[in-house]
């Protein structure tokens, strides 16, 4: 069945820099910031958390389905999202606004600087979610605030099991608007400074959120894995040694479309993780979010390979 993944469609402008931030900002004089950095190297991507998560949700064999607003130049985007094969039925067009974009600058250490323009993202408030969509599972990923208020909630009222992965959108809310979000869902991925800002606005504690969620939570720590809670259990997720670092762009929404793939087939959310621990380390390889490549059947290979058991079977 499919999956509705509600989030941005962005077009991702990536810029290099060939040397290391803290290099050039002085701690004392962050209150008077005015740097420039010099990126020789500058690519454009198809983007957004909802564009690359679906990318490899399809690629592992999935039904993405993302719920999406966009602008007047998405026609590229389309052509892309038609080549692939995912299905548009819920990406809305806003002809007098642009599509969402992103500017990230990215050094030696990978570290990231990000401005992210939203454009129509912030008109998907008005995409509806509800029981007739055919949904069997569903994320709320970054997206216009209103829209992931909305669609938790509606996920809820559906009865279709969900993550809240509230990422880079997490600012935007106050410590009570989490909390609402969390109670609908069923699921919550942040990454450690994700949750260390959960912690503090919401002053819930690890147990405390994870008792609130029918699934679990998961904590992503980057090149020292992620942290499974579930059950009342916490679960070490090792992280699968990448063949090269090339780009951390995207790695997140690849871990999370393993999540999904696992999560929305039942299959135990230790294997789930670990899928997404495998799909992380074949993106960070990659330059851009949606330029890894890999097929069901690698996928089963590598992951009998690094982890010493199969995958479950795919109905």
């Amino acid at each position: 069945m499919s999956v509705l993944i509600c989030g941005s469609l962005a077009y991702d402008n990536i810029m290099v820099f060939p040397e290391r931030f803290k290099d050039h900002i002085l701690p004392d004089k962050t209150h008077m910031l005015n740097v420039a950095f010099l990126v020789p190297e500058l690519h454009r991507y198809f983007g957004g958390c909802a564009g690359n998560i679906a990318y490899s949700l399809k690629k592992l064999g999935g039904e993405p389905v993302p719920v999406a607003s966009v602008g007047a130049d998405f026609d590229d985007y389309a052509r892309h999202l038609d080549r692939l094969g995912i299905r548009q039925d819920y990406v809305r067009v806003h002809d007098q606004l642009w599509t969402a974009q992103a500017y990230i600058t990215t050094d030696l250490d990978d570290n990231q600087i990000t401005a992210f323009h939203p454009g129509a993202m912030n008109e998907n408030h008005h995409q509806v979610i509800n029981a007739d969509s055919g949904a069997s599972f569903g994320i709320v990923a970054p997206d216009g605030k209103l829209a992931m208020l909305r669609h938790c909630k509606q996920f809820a009222d559906a009865r279709i099991p969900f993550i809240f992965d509230p990422g880079q959108g997490l600012p935007m809310f106050s410590g009570e608007e989490l909390e609402q979000m969390i109670e609908h869902a069923s699921w919550l991925t942040v990454n450690s400074y994700e949750w260390e800002l959960l912690k503090k606005k919401t002053g819930l504690d690890r147990n405390e959120i994870a008792a609130r969620l029918d699934g679990g939570m998961i904590i992503t720590h980057g090149s020292e894995g992620s942290e499974l809670y579930h059950n009342g259990e916490n679960v070490r997720i090792p992280v699968v040694k990448a063949d090269r670092i090339a780009d951390p762009t995207g790695c997140g929404d690849a871990f999370r479309a393993g999540l999904l793939f696992g999560l929305e087939r039942g299959w135990d959310p230790e294997i789930a993780c670990r899928l997404g621990s495998l799909l992380g380390s074949i993106k960070i390889a990659h330059a851009g979010p949606q330029h890894h490549d890999f097929s069901p059947a690698s996928i089963r290979s590598r992951y009998a390979e690094i982890f010493g058991d199969n995958l479950p079977s795919v109905a």
